[in-house]
């Protein structure tokens, strides 16, 4: 298995990191900051990145979890700018009624847990992609909003992405590392799909 994961790391060429880099981070930049985004997994991507560094001498894990704190930060910056600027009519852009009880649900979200609701949204799926704009459409204080917001990009995405690196430096979990990150991003991906193809019919 180590051979194997090794044979395959030799395979790539060395552009491979900054395109890993690239992809990670703009994968959690559009899930957070832009409404198609929605159904993109994004726990997935950052726990399977984690993995993936720690078995790659190329792929620093410093870089990696600092861009991804930059994605998942201007990501939320720009969900609650496009909500403080356009409001209601930015939520509204896609009429299905999955999609709009989503964002129904994500009000009441924030109702209840106002400041904290930025932070604690990261950690649920669809919720994290609408609680930003809802904030911007509400005028949340913007400087409470850049606080939380740099709160919960830190501890989730740092958080969950070192999670996945540090799972990685036990000696079974990064033997199949690349399995696992395969079995994960594949999962949310069909998840994600169907999620996205039912929301179409609806």
């Amino acid at each position: 298995m180590l051979n194997w994961a090794a044979s395959f790391d030799t395979q790539l060429s060395p552009i491979t990191p900054f395109i890993f880099y690239l992809v990670v981070s703009g994968i959690i930049f559009i899930e957070t900051g832009l409404l198609f985004g929605f159904f993109l997994p994004g726990d997935s991507i950052l726990f399977s990145a984690g993995l993936v560094a720690a078995t790659r001498t190329d792929i620093n894990i410093v870089i990696l979890v600092f861009l991804i704190f930059l994605a998942a930060f201007i990501g939320d910056q720009v969900g609650y700018v496009l909500g403080r600027k356009i409001g209601r009519p930015y939520l509204e852009k896609r009429k299905s009624a999955r999609v709009q009880r989503m964002i129904i649900r994500s009000e009441n979200f924030y109702a209840k847990y106002g400041w904290w609701s930025v932070v604690i949204a990261r950690y649920f799926p669809w919720i994290r992609t609408f609680v930003p704009p809802i904030a911007g459409t509400v005028k949340m204080n913007y400087y409470k909003f850049l606080s939380a917001n740099a709160l919960g990009a830190l501890l989730w995405g740092t958080g969950i992405t070192l999670a996945g690196y540090y799972s990685g430096t036990i000696s079974w979990v990064k033997d199949i590392s690349y399995f696992l990150a395969a079995f994960f991003i594949t999962a949310s991906i069909i998840s994600g799909i169907r999620n996205y193809r039912r929301d179409t019919r609806d």
